[in-house]
């Protein structure tokens, strides 16, 4: 050292040359590694600093790799496979990738300490976006298998770059093998591989959702052979997957109760009568089926094998004829059916309609939505056949018009109906006459945009349906006061839930009227739109209303006046108060709100702009056992 502290800058040190005629000597340098700091010589500036690496006779130094990273992957296999705890297994995931990957590919029963588990502590796990990669895919599977296992896996993903591919489904499968959820939607870097693998290993699947993944009939096939517990599967938008892997499920999956098929092109008839004629039919509950290249043959099929479907729901069967519908009825295989649901279906007509209500005797709900060629006689001679019939639906069946759906009504045991966007419905004209008859199962109506919908029909309707306890009118411009006044007159058992949004015209006037006759029963009112509505609402709800615990007065008149008259009220208990967009509203009315609070469990005042951020605090702070939107 002390040539180098008494070294003047002349002599032998030079580029190329050592100042140590001992090799060893170097060890004092060398010691530090590949790459150290170092400081040059001083000058009249400044000392600068520079990293770089320390050579010696034009040789680099590098540190020498540490035992355990120059070690072989099966040599680290072997010592992952001792670890006999929880802990240091997810200790040596954590250390790195490299470690990560190794320790998923270590199937459950290949480590040699088993851990102490309980058999169904099964976890749930859901990646979605950018979450949905690899590295998180073989992370869950790694730390799930020492904590008795993934139940449930939900993946949906759009990362293009780095999403989940056939490696993180392998670690699963080797890890998981008891998983019995599994959900995939919008993966585009797996395959069969992958798919093929998750069926090898987890055999006690029961449910599987695919959406949007690029497989084939391959995976089914593995499905079919290899996990004879499924009970439920959906399949959306995978164009590669046709009728051999439909026929494979239905011959093998003896359990299956629900079945979803949407938007795939290949499937046709061959697939769907060999799901349904299969051993597997006489255990299937519900079936979906939606945009598919079936003709009548497949409805025929349904409506003799389907013996033991409760829910079934059509959409979109575009090949689908008058006939289709009529020999599905006529089948009579679906005598335990509950629930019928037809959206977009133009072979739907009167004689197929009818047809369905004699083959279905147990029905108790329908929906029809988006059927052009329905009319009047066709609703009507359903509902005289389907003696079971509860609820029914129409939405933009246009053909039908008002007389119809009296007629509906008067004829069969209907206790909720609801009609939405019908533009055949019509206000009738005044004076005509009014039917002796009336329906005393009608509990429940809606009507929803119909714009032909007036107050003559409110009074027919509450002529013919006195027990109506249940009322939603939305988006009804043409009733008023009148209309409605004479509805809640007829009501005999007293209203419970009355919903009247976006009804401009209707005014205090009518809510006063409606206190009066229903506030001893009246539990629901939402008057959301109706700008007609001001403090005077609010006064009659606080005197009359004994029972009210949701109340909706968004987008009204009322003031800070009102929400004073509601805290005032001795026994109204609401829970459940909207006042947004009630832009007269303001922080005055803070102090009432409060005392609403001490009952409330939801508030919403979004768009509230009489009411400050500091104000929104204070309700925050104030109110911590409600729910509160702003």
């Amino acid at each position: 050292m002390q040539k180098l502290v008494g070294y003047s800058g002349e002599g032998d040190f030079s580029h190329g040359k050592s100042m140590y005629t001992n090799p060893m000597d170097l060890g004092i340098f060398t010691s530090h590694g590949h790459h150290m700091e170092v400081y040059s010589l001083p000058c009249k500036r400044s000392r600068s600093r520079i990293s770089a690496p320390f050579i010696f006779n034009g040789q680099i130094h590098k540190k020498p790799k540490t035992t355990i990273e120059i070690l072989p992957d099966e040599c680290l296999f072997e010592i992952f496979k001792r670890l006999n705890g929880t802990q240091e297994r997810s200790s040596c995931a954590s250390v790195s990738k490299h470690w990560l990957n190794l320790l998923s590919t270590i199937r459950k029963d290949e480590f040699t300490h088993s851990l102490n588990q309980q058999p169904n502590a099964h976890l749930s796990r859901f990646l979605k976006g950018k979450k949905a990669t690899d590295i998180r895919l073989l992370a869950i599977a790694v730390g799930a298998s020492s904590h008795g296992g993934l139940g449930s896996l939900s993946i949906n993903g759009n990362n293009v770059t780095r999403g989940v591919t056939n490696l993180g489904l392998k670690a699963i499968s080797r890890n998981c093998p008891s998983l019995t959820d599994l959900s995939l939607w919008n993966l585009s870097s797996i395959s069969d591989e992958g798919i093929i693998e998750i069926a090898n290993e987890c055999h006690n699947l029961e449910k599987l959702d695919f959406c949007q993944i690029p497989i084939s009939n391959n995976s089914l096939i593995a499905i079919a052979k290899n996990c004879p517990n499924l009970k439920e599967l959906s399949i959306e938008s995978c164009s590669n997957i046709g009728n051999e892997g439909l026929q494979a499920i239905g011959q093998r999956c003896q359990n299956l109760k629900s079945i979803s098929i949407k938007n795939c092109s290949q499937v046709g008839d061959l697939g769907i009568t060999s799901l349904l004629s299969s051993s597997s039919s006489y255990s299937l509950m519900k079936l979906k089926l939606e945009s598919l290249n079936i003709s009548e043959m497949s409805l025929a099929v349904i409506g003799h094998y389907g013996v033991e479907i409760t829910d079934l729901a059509l959409t979109r069967l575009c090949k689908v004829t008058e006939k289709g519908f009529w020999v599905m009825g006529s089948g009579q295989g679906l005598q335990k059916l509950k629930s019928l649901t037809i959206t977009s279906c133009f072979g739907v007509t009167d004689l197929g309609l009818e047809a369905l209500g004699r083959g279905c005797p147990n029905l108790k709900q329908f929906a029809l939505r988006k059927c052009a060629f329905l009319s009047d006689n066709g609703i009507v001679s359903f509902a005289e056949v389907a003696l079971s019939l509860e609820t029914i639906l129409l939405e933009e069946c246009h053909r039908v018009t008002q007389c119809g759906v009296f007629n509906m009504v008067l004829k069969s045991k209907l206790k909720n109906l609801t009609l939405e966007n019908c533009f055949g419905i019509k206000d009738l004209v005044p004076g005509i006459p009014i039917p002796f008859r009336c329906s005393d199962s009608v509990k429940s109506l809606s009507i929803r945009n119909c714009p032909g919908f007036g107050n003559n029909s409110l009074m027919l309707f509450g002529r013919i349906c006195p027990q109506l306890q249940n009322v939603e009118f939305t988006r009804l411009h043409g009733i008023t006061d009148e209309g409605f006044a004479s509805l809640i007159e007829c009501c005999e058992p007293g209203l419970v839930s009355v919903s009247l949004r976006s009804c401009p015209k209707l005014t205090d006037k009518l809510v006063s009227e409606l206190c009066k006759i229903h506030g001893g029963t009246l539990e629901i009112l939402n008057l959301d739109g109706c700008t007609s509505i001001t403090d005077s609402s609010l006064v009659s709800i606080a005197s009359d209303c004994l029972l009210l615990t949701e109340l909706d007065v968004s987008g009204s008149g009322i003031t800070d006046s009102g929400v004073r008259a509601l805290a005032c009220a001795v026994q109204l208990n609401l829970q459940i108060l909207s006042i947004s967009n009630c832009r007269f509203v303001s922080d005055k009315g803070l102090p009432f709100l409060v005392k609403l609070g001490e009952s409330l469990v939801g508030l919403n005042v979004r768009q509230c702009h009489g009411i400050s951020n500091s104000g929104v605090g204070l309700l925050v702070d104030r109110l911590w056992n409600c729910d509160i939107l702003s």
